[in-house]
């Protein structure tokens, strides 16, 4: 704890950017008859260094990667053109450049301002570190925590400013995919449908997205895979998963591909749970992304994923220890259960989609997409466990170590299960974009067809102390029984139009984007409009400064979860929940020191939520309360600093402040009195009523509430040896409400402790670049090969994801947390030829 609390401190004290390393862009400058032009000028706009095209009309030129720039080319009698690029580390990219006769030049121009300086809300992450991150989950949602927080290591879901995992986007290469729906906990789930290796850019918005995204109210994830220029593959090994890819360039066709394999297994992850047995999770998949240049303006792109994973699970025993103290005992409450019986769980995920991109010409493209995806998901479970609980014995020094010695309570449950859904979705999208003087024009039109096959089949027994709960003296009842079986289609037709305008006066740049959105599907036969704007101010002051404003309405229909209540009914009027949002940020950006760039954010945050479909978390299961019964509203800030702790290695810490209350509509209690005047509950059976109150619960505490996240992302290495590195990855959050499943009035009545998460990766080089190597040698292919040794967990904390609920004797009600991981090892190999 003392090295991470040093290393934060020591990156806080010395955050800063350094000069960046480059990369290579080259290619051909032509006229419209295909004539090199010899002498044709290149350079990075904003910066003094030119290169000139040689005889073959072939350029190349040293640009900087992982930010965004612009190429400016210039030849005396034409057009002088700018084109815009993002490259990341170790990427080259080929062009080819026509110029067009003309006198116009191209005056006092500046470099395009980043997408994430100019627009709120937004984030661009560099896919390379997803892979250096110690993370058990690892990809690139383990480095989107380190920017939103996380309460579950062992998930790659994430909540985003207050909102739940149903209300995040994800789009790969402009096609919407979807996470597996029944999966309950972070141990059931496999790899994430983004595949890092593939990952070329990757922009995440937190809030405020433009109206070209779609219609949900929390966040938005667009992945977009490589359109690869050179030949290179590679291999990795580790304890919890192995993978690997090839990407290139074919030589005689205009093909390009990009392939991806990989296979998860975190048994020794879940083999250090509380609950001992027998864990057999198993997760592959395989994916392709190939494109062909069918003719100078048509490009077909085709994009394959097909993901499966599977869960066995035979539990034995599990004893767990309670951080709650009850008021009448002094030592801590213990839980011991035998348990008998299976889980076994199956999910996949397929999708294919081809896109068709026409570009007229140089200012216009058109995309023509169509796509089919599919989620088939099966939930078999039948588990038993008889318990006791009561006072645990911690005096190592008795014969009754670690025992039960003063039992208040025992018992017997089962949950069973046989769930079956099976979601399929074609798409059908038209989209375009196009350039007229200073507008930038978005369009687009969406058809979706969606049928959702449904079987749901579970129970829950609970037996306490011989009575079966809830006891009835003339029948057996179950605690919890949901039997349901439906079957939809849903029709959704979507589209948008978008402006973005760039304003200069002077030296000071505005920038104003405006879109509006429509929705419209057969479920609740709701149409909505969804107008979004956003406005970004860079004065022409010393500083670097941008100012920025966005305000929307985002309106988020339901689809599947959201229509079933906590029994298992379905409510097809569920109306659509909706969100208007405000945002106000700043970005400045100033050099240190030493010269080396820092860059600082901040951005302040407005929800109001109405028609919200209320719901409980279990772990990562959501629990919808069936109904658009809710007023909600989200408040908060985010702070955030990038930079490099030293040259070279890139750092960033991330900082929120956040309160998210909601008020249900029938959120109500009433307080009984007896004759007496005492207040006494409503189930007891003497009682005599002489007055009676009706408490409103009001405003409470929302699931998803934390007040303080904050994540830190750390890179560093040898002064003395560059080839042996570290990575830290740090994440706090503040405590989170619990709500007592089935309750009203204890809704908020329990409190999720904070979690404290450190893990760090150590990284050494066994094979360079440099390194010669034999004709002979096995390793003569390879570019590099890196060994890392990760520790997850660094401090060993036992942090709480969810409470099991058990009664005493008396009928009075404890809560046993249920913890995640502890401290754990693992190993990786990593090679690129």
């Amino acid at each position: 704890m003392k090295f991470a609390v040093a290393v934060s401190l020591l990156f806080l004290s010395f955050l800063g950017f350094g000069q960046s390393k480059s990369t290579i862009i080259s290619g051909i400058v032509t006229n419209e008859s295909n004539q090199y032009l010899v002498g044709a000028s290149i350079n990075i706009a904003g910066k003094k260094k030119t290169v000139a095209s040689e005889d073959s009309g072939r350029f190349s030129i040293n640009v900087p990667f992982g930010q965004a720039f612009t190429l400016l080319f210039s030849y005396a009698g034409y057009k002088s053109i700018q084109e815009n690029f993002f490259l990341n580390e170790g990427e080259t990219q080929s062009v080819l450049v026509t110029l067009i006769p003309g006198n116009n030049t191209l005056e006092n121009v500046e470099i395009t301002a980043d997408r994430t300086r100019i627009e709120a809300s937004v984030i661009t992450i560099d896919p390379t570190k997803s892979i250096t991150i110690p993370s058990a989950t690892g990809g690139i949602e383990a480095l989107i925590k380190t920017i939103v927080g996380s309460n579950n290591e062992l998930s790659s879901q994430y909540s985003v400013r207050g909102g739940n995992y149903d209300e995040n986007l994800i789009y790969i290469n402009d096609f919407e995919v979807f996470r597996p729906y029944l999966v309950s906990s972070g141990q059931q789930e496999g790899l994430s449908l983004i595949n890092p290796d593939l990952t070329k850019n990757v922009t995440f918005y937190t809030g405020a997205f433009p109206s070209i995204y779609g219609d949900k109210m929390s966040s938005v994830l667009d992945i977009q895979y490589k359109n690869p220029t050179v030949n290179k593959s590679s291999v990795y090994v580790s304890l919890l998963q192995q993978g690997m890819h090839t990407e290139g360039k074919l030589k005689k066709h205009p093909v390009t591909y990009a392939l991806g394999v990989r296979n998860k297994n975190n048994r020794n992850v879940l083999s250090n749970q509380p609950t001992t047995g027998s864990y057999i999770p198993s997760a592959s998949d395989v994916q392709a992304f190939i494109t062909y240049k069918v003719a100078p303006r048509w490009q077909l792109e085709l994009l394959g994923i097909h993901s499966v994973s599977s869960f066995l699970f035979l539990p034995e025993s599990v004893q767990k220890t309670s951080a709650v103290f009850s008021p009448l005992f002094a030592s801590a409450i213990g839980l011991d259960v035998n348990f008998e019986g299976q889980e076994k769980d199956k999910y996949s995920s397929s999708l294919a989609g081809a896109t068709a991109i026409f570009s007229p010409n140089k200012k216009t493209t058109i995309k023509f997409l169509s796509s089919f995806f599919q989620n088939q998901e099966q939930e078999n479970f039948d588990i038993a466990g008889s318990y006791l609980f009561g006072e645990r014995d911690f005096d190592n020094s008795s014969n009754t170590f670690g025992q039960i010695t003063n039992a208040l309570g025992a018992g017997y449950y089962q949950n069973y299960g046989r769930n079956k859904l099976n979601i399929k979705n074609w798409n059908g999208t038209i989209k375009g974009t196009t350039q007229k003087g200073k507008h930038f024009i978005s369009f687009g039109s969406s058809v979706d067809r969606t049928i959702i096959n449904d079987k749901l089949s579970q129970f829950e027994y609970q037996d306490s102390a011989g009575y079966s709960l809830p006891y009835s003296p003339t029948a057996l009842a179950l605690f919890n029984v949901q039997q349901s079986q439906a079957s939809l289609t849903v029709n959704k037709f979507s589209g948008y139009l978008q402006d973005n305008l760039r304003i200069k006066a002077g030296n000071t740049n505005f920038y104003v984007q405006g879109g509006l959105r429509y929705n419209y599907n057969s479920l609740n036969k709701e149409f909505l409009i969804s107008p979004r704007a956003q406005a970004s101010w860079k004065p022409s002051w010393k500083n670097d400064m941008v100012f920025k404003l966005a305000a929307g309405v985002y309106q988020q229909p339901p689809f599947y979860r959201e229509l079933r209540n906590n029994t298992g009914n379905l409510n097809t009027d569920i109306l659509s929940q909706k969100s208007i949002q405000f945002v106000a940020g700043a970005d400045y950006k100033f050099l240190n020191s030493k010269k080396s760039q820092v860059r600082i954010t901040s951005e302040l945050y407005y929800k109001k939520l109405t028609d919200v479909v209320p719901y409980d978390i279990d772990n990562v299961k959501i629990r919808y309360l069936g109904g658009n019964e809710t007023k909600a509203y989200t408040v908060g800030a985010d702070f955030r600093l990038y930079g490099e702790l030293t040259k070279d290695a890139q750092s960033w810490i991330s900082i929120g402040l956040m309160r998210s209350r909601e008020n249900l509509s029938n959120d109500f209690y009433f307080n009984y009195k007896n004759a007496a005047g005492e207040v006494i509950t409503a189930s007891t059976q003497d009682r005599v009523v002489t007055d009676s109150s009706r408490i409103d619960v009001g405003f409470v505490r929302r699931p998803s509430d934390r007040l303080i996240t904050a994540g830190i992302y750390v890179e560093d290495y040898l002064v003395s040896n560059k080839n042996f590195k570290i990575y830290l990855n740090l994440i706090y959050g503040s405590n989170m409400s619990y709500n007592i499943p089935g309750s009203t009035r204890f809704r908020n009545g329990l409190t999720i402790e904070p979690y404290i998460r450190a893990d760090i990766g150590l990284s050494a080089l066994l094979l360079s670049e440099q390194q010669a190597r034999r004709s002979h040698s096995p390793f003569r292919g390879f570019d590099n090969i890196w060994a890392s040794l990760e520790v997850f967990n660094l401090i060993d904390r036992a942090n709480t994801i969810s409470y099991q609920l058990i009664k005493d004797f008396s009928n009075s009600t404890y809560a046993i947390p249920n913890r995640l991981t502890p401290r754990l090892l693992n190993l990786k190999l990593l090679a690129r030829f």
